[in-house]
């Protein structure tokens, strides 16, 4: 990794890397503070940590720029076109960082770029600040888009957001850590139930709709688990070194076992095709319960196979864990994510979002968070310690022809 005097180089490609620009005050600006009319909402699910980017761009705007004029959109991109408006100020924003949520209210869906370019205009915003994950930024995008065919003079700033930290490009999203710490207390309380009972398993289902990052995380730090699955990591439950025949290995070893499934994984085995139309208003794909149905064929192969119940208690706090407060790390990340998006805006900057690449806060243009997601990587040494933490299966079937590999591969 390279770093010059205003610029960023992210390893991702062959030759010399991507270059990006360095975040952080300039020493010129293009606008003045009286001259800014700025707004700023929120879109998607919840996140811990968006009270705190609200209010870091409101202090950062009025306290560093003089800015006086800054309006909060309710509701999400809807909000734009439906919706009044609630001016914002350090005092409004004073304490917010102490609670979970968002006090402009998000919602999924709902844009309609014309409407919302036109409300742009019609208001005079001049600053637009979109903080949410990346169906939020491909709209953001749009945005930026029609604005600049419009010859607006409109600064568009993306704050990426995403509680299961698989925003490409980055090094981590906000809020990630904050459900780590959490999802831990929901691992340790299955801990409790699995071991005070005979043959008892504690299931915890955690957020991962495509990126097992939290399952993964929450495994490692809380040392109780003993199979984490991950929708990186295709399982299966029948057969040798499938999931049935390492929990009765494990029953019978200890009595009492943890699972933490997260929210994506093993969708295949449950009918679900990756290219389903049944999507949300923010155009993710609709899940299955993998809890739920992992419980019922848990709970199936053990009474045909010792003719007695299992003692399963299956615990999903995804709602808790995403509505809660931002802790410490995730505040003081918060802060600095808005601060770089301010001083961009104010120095003239428009189609970025800001995050860390290398520990080094960059711009990036938009587009380029929303390419691809961030996975986790199965040949990287994270999962391999984990896999040394809860002595899981690898789930690699052995082929009864050895040359079955070879010719899917030549396919």
């Amino acid at each position: 990794m390279c770093t010059y005097l205003k610029v960023v180089t992210s390893w991702e490609s062959p030759g010399d890397g991507i270059q990006f620009r360095r975040a952080g005050p300039r020493e010129k600006v293009y606008f003045k503070g009286e001259e800014v009319n700025a707004c700023i909402v929120t879109c998607g699910g919840l996140c811990p940590g968006l009270n705190t980017v609200i209010r870091e761009i409101v202090c950062g705007l009025w306290n560093q720029y003089g800015v006086r004029n800054i309006i909060g959109i309710e509701d999400g991109y809807r909000g734009f076109y439906s919706r009044n408006t609630l001016e914002l100020n350090p005092k409004v924003v004073n304490d917010i960082h102490k609670r979970g949520g968002t006090m402009l209210g998000t919602s999924r869906g709902g844009h309609d770029t014309a409407k919302i370019v036109d409300s742009i205009q019609d208001r005079g915003i001049n600053q637009v600040y979109i903080i949410g994950g990346d169906g939020t930024q491909r709209g953001a995008a749009a945005i930026y888009e029609e604005i600049r065919k419009r010859g607006m003079k409109v600064a568009v700033v993306g704050i990426p957001k995403t509680i299961d930290n698989d925003i490409a490009v980055i090094d981590r999203s906000f809020g990630f850590t904050t459900a780590v710490e959490e999802a831990q207390r929901a691992i340790s309380a299955a801990h409790t139930e699995a071991e005070s009972t005979e043959n008892g398993i504690g299931l915890v289902k955690l957020m991962g709709r495509y990126s097992g990052y939290i399952a993964m995380y929450a495994t490692l730090a809380s040392r109780d688990v003993d199979l984490c699955l991950i929708p990186e990591v295709p399982f299966y439950l029948e057969g040798e070194g499938g999931i049935n025949e390492f929990v009765l290995k494990r029953l019978k070893e200890n009595g009492h076992m943890v699972i933490v499934v997260a929210e994506g994984a093993g969708q295949e085995l449950l009918g679900i095709e990756k290219n389903t139309s049944t999507r949300d208003a923010s155009g993710n794909q609709l899940l299955h319960d993998v809890g739920l149905w992992l419980s019922a064929k848990l709970k199936e192969h053990f009474c045909a196979t010792k003719g007695e119940g299992l003692n399963l208690k299956y615990i999903d706090p995804t709602y808790m864990i995403r509505a809660i407060p931002s802790n410490g790390s995730d505040n003081v990340y918060c802060t600095l994510l808005a601060q770089s998006g301010i001083h961009g805006a104010m120095a003239g900057y428009t189609g970025y979002t800001v995050g860390p690449i290398n520990g080094r806060h960059a711009y990036i243009p938009i587009w380029r968070v929303t390419e691809k997601q961030n996975q986790v990587n199965i040949a990287d040494r994270m999962w391999a310690r984990l896999l040394s933490s809860t002595h899981q299966p690898a789930f690699i079937k052995p082929h009864k022809d050895d040359n079955e590999p070879q010719q899917r591969a030549s396919d």
